[in-house]
């Protein structure tokens, strides 16, 4: 026994770290070729990189956009509204959801409703939102909310649902109010699936945002990748878009990193 692990278990653990190292150098590598390969085709002439752009072009964007002062500035307005947005269909999603689970009336009078609001083309709903909250970052962080909000109460709500049936007769049996099966045992089962939730509400808060800033918006990411599309500079779009997939998957990961967290505590 050394450091309290067993032979057998410290050789567990290293081939745990070889794979996961392979894990990210196959993800790497995988990322630098098609980078690599793209860069190839537009710098042989293969396509036009003008329809294209390439992984120069987009890094010579990029580098002038910070230099002129402004990167940060469109990357911090579609940040904030994103992150604005995501909370609130949150934490209005799971509100929603404990009501529905609390009344089985108010349920089954809601649930046509939610199903028909989550199959809406959020965007049809544009010219309203600028009536109603004009053409500022509010009517963003209202699209991101409305995005999210739904698929957040569904998640919830089929977590909910699903909560061990016998657990929850044998609370009932001991006495335990509907606020104490809640608590403890109704949250707590459904910690995975909030995990789960929130994994996908981080892509839809970003379609959200984005969506919005295509509607009404003057700067921000979405802003810049319309503006780039009306004025013929690709570079601009591809730029805006990469940076996306980079704030995307850095909020993603912050989810999984809370999941770690939340697996770590409840194992201790």
């Amino acid at each position: 026994m050394k450091n309290g692990f067993s032979e057998e278990h410290r050789k567990y653990l290293a081939r745990g770290k070889r794979k996961l190292a392979l894990v990210w150098v196959l993800r790497i590598g995988i990322l630098a070729l098609l980078l690599g390969i793209w860069e190839a085709v537009t710098e042989l002439g293969w396509v036009d990189p003008f329809l294209t752009s390439s992984p120069s072009r987009i890094c010579k964007t990029i580098a002038s956009l910070y230099l002129d002062g402004s990167l940060f500035y469109h990357i911090g307005v579609t940040l904030l509204e994103t992150i604005v947005g995501f909370v609130i269909a949150v934490v209005l999603g799971c509100i929603v959801a404990l009501a529905l689970w609390w009344s089985d009336t108010l349920k089954r009078v809601l649930e046509p409703y939610i199903v028909v609001l989550n199959a809406l083309p959020k965007i049809a709903l544009g010219p309203l939102i600028i009536i109603w909250f004009g053409t500022g970052s509010e009517a963003i962080v209202f699209m991101t909310v409305l995005v999210g909000i739904i698929v957040a109460t569904l998640h919830m709500l089929t977590a909910f649902m699903e909560t061990d049936n016998n657990k929850v007769l044998l609370l009932r049996s001991m006495g335990a109010s509907k606020l104490q099966i809640l608590k403890k045992l109704v949250i707590p089962s459904s910690l995975p699936a909030f995990i789960s939730m929130l994994k996908v509400n981080v892509g839809m808060a970003w379609i959200g945002s984005i969506m919005g800033e295509y509607i009404v918006s003057r700067a921000g990411l979405g802003y810049l990748i319309v503006y780039g599309g009306q004025v013929f500079k690709l570079d601009l779009v591809m730029s805006a878009t990469c940076i996306l997939c980079v704030l995307a998957a850095g909020m993603y990961f912050l989810v999984v990193l809370l999941e770690k967290l939340i697996v770590k505590d409840a194992k201790s």
